[in-house]
């Protein structure tokens, strides 16, 4: 299957500290590579993989699961971890969720998590009726490019494929049951308008994560896709900063 342009995978060699940035839901690693640009110029070495499903048709995502995601997560996770002395993950709304769950389950390895409109679930009301849906419908109408800033595209499918979504809300009730487990230093931005992720996923993270190092950072200015949204360069500023005091 042919991967859109600018949705192919991205990376950078640097030195001794790795970050992993993930992107989100039927979106694709073209809404991160700014901000993976940003990061690699600070001499870090940088991962942002495409994962399973995503970049090239709605069709072939509905073919694939949370699992599938994780698994190309961890993958790279754990290609950073044996090279680099601390690694960072950061995500972008379900690129948050898969975040979360890597700091559940590999804390220990993790120096840091940052988090742009993480969702951990959905206050949609179709979403009681998903899993019996997504066995008889393939698709809905997406809700992509919800960036304030004009002429932005995150490259994402233009139809939500119903049986992917219903795999990720599978993840999310995992996610949600072990959120205590995670300890890691968290850095959270949230957009003050989302027309995606409710503001109720970054208050349930908050109240609910172990960490004792967390701050949320409130964005004025951007909507969902805040990576390419106008407070881009806050996240830019901030999430270096918090690399470079945790790995100082």
């Amino acid at each position: 299957m042919a991967v859109a342009p600018h949705a192919e995978p991205w990376s950078a060699e640097g030195n001794h500290i790795g970050i992993l940035v993930l992107h989100g839901f039927t979106g694709s690693p073209k809404s991160m590579t700014p901000w993976a640009m940003e990061l690699s110029g600070q001499g870090w070495t940088i991962r942002v993989p495409r994962l399973p499903g995503h970049g090239t048709t709605w069709q072939e995502m509905n073919l694939t699961t949370w699992e599938d995601w994780y698994a190309e997560a961890l993958r790279n996770f754990q290609e950073l971890r044996a090279s680099c002395e601390h690694v960072f993950v950061m995500g972008l709304s379900m690129g948050g969720s898969l975040t979360l769950k890597l700091a559940e389950e590999h804390g220990d390895d993790i120096s840091g998590i940052v988090l742009v409109n993480p969702a951990v679930h959905t206050e949609r009301l179709d979403r009681f009726a998903l899993p019996v849906l997504q066995r008889f419908v393939g698709g809905f109408p997406g809700i992509s490019n919800d960036i304030n800033k004009p002429d932005q595209d995150e490259g994402a499918y233009d139809k939500i494929p119903l049986k992917a979504a219903h795999s990720m809300q599978q993840m999310w009730k995992l996610i949600k049951t072990d959120i205590g487990k995670v300890k890691v230093p968290l850095l959270l931005f949230r957009s003050l308008e989302d027309h995606v992720v409710e503001p109720s996923n970054s208050a349930f993270i908050l109240a609910n994560v172990s960490s004792a190092d967390i701050e949320e950072v409130l964005l004025p200015d951007s909507y969902h896709v805040a990576t390419l949204d106008y407070d881009a360069e806050v996240i830019h500023r901030d999430s270096i900063a918090f690399v470079r005091r945790l790995s100082a």
